[in-house]
């Protein structure tokens, strides 16, 4: 192993680990690993979501959960079905928290070798943009299954997306495919409207050779679900977005179960 690597840690009971990744904030990255989440549960999988975005944890906040006395509750909690862990369970929303690069990756590396995630068909795991500190040591650390790109499909999103495919290619972590959020809006007469323009997602997918995992529509709710801690594919069900959210679980799920590329090891769900 090369001086000052982590070292790979073991999830016995996991059978596979999933990171959901941009290059860039304001895609949508929390609400889609979320989602995600929620719509593999719903597909008959045992779930966890651990949130190593440490300066901005978002999921104590779509999940409807407060901070919690980490000397008497234990980890992880649950909601909903599914096994939670993020750093807003154990500070002060209001807080800020100032840590240097080492103390962020020493938390990841925490939350995910020394949480008792138990038995878990997939854990999802919602990485900060970017491709710093808490991106490298998840992918030097954590045995990934692989990792799932959000864009939106301007091409300012696409700048920063191929750079978190790039640096999954790089550290030898397999690319799932790419998710399109905020694809297309579907107004009152039925027609689509792409706002945000359209094919953002199937071009990076095809720069990168790996598939289009989906492309999600705009949605109102999609917000409001989150802001009120009762993520959209649970809330509505039925509606258009959350069924867009259970076919990106069945294809995020026929994926991990397709062979790796050599000398990968072959993986199945």
């Amino acid at each position: 192993m090369t001086p000052g690597m982590p070292q790979k840690l073991s999830l016995p009971g996991v059978k596979h680990v999933i990171a959901v990744a941009s290059g860039k904030g304001g895609v949508g990255k929390s609400t889609v690993a979320a989602n995600l989440a929620l719509a593999l549960n719903m597909s008959g999988k045992k779930v966890g979501l651990m949130d190593a975005d440490i300066y901005g944890p978002s999921v104590p906040i779509m999940f409807g959960l407060g901070t919690v006395n980490p000397q008497t509750t234990p980890f992880p909690l649950q909601k909903y079905g599914i096994a939670l862990m993020s750093m807003g369970f154990m500070v002060d929303p209001n807080q800020a928290i100032i840590w240097r690069g080492p103390k962020v990756a020493q938390a990841v590396q925490a939350f995910l070798g020394q949480i008792p995630w138990g038995e878990l068909d997939v854990l999802v795991i919602d990485l900060p943009p970017g491709t710093g500190d808490a991106q490298l040591t998840l992918s030097q650390s954590a045995p990934l299954t692989g990792a799932v790109i959000v864009t939106t499909p301007q091409d300012v999103s696409l700048i920063d997306a191929r750079k978190g495919v790039r640096m999954f290619q790089e550290v030898r972590v397999p690319v799932l495919g790419v998710v399109e959020n905020m694809s297309y809006f579907v107004g009152d007469d039925g027609k689509r409207y792409d706002i945000f323009r359209a094919g953002g997602g199937q071009k990076l997918a095809a720069e990168a050779g790996v598939p289009l995992l989906g492309e999600l529509p705009i949605d109102p709710r999609v917000a409001e679900c989150g802001d009120t801690g009762e993520p959209i594919v649970r809330k509505y069900p039925d509606s258009p977005t959350a069924k867009a959210y259970l076919k990106l679980a069945a294809t995020v799920i026929a994926e991990t179960g397709k062979p790796a590329a050599a000398p990968l090891p072959e993986v199945q769900l």
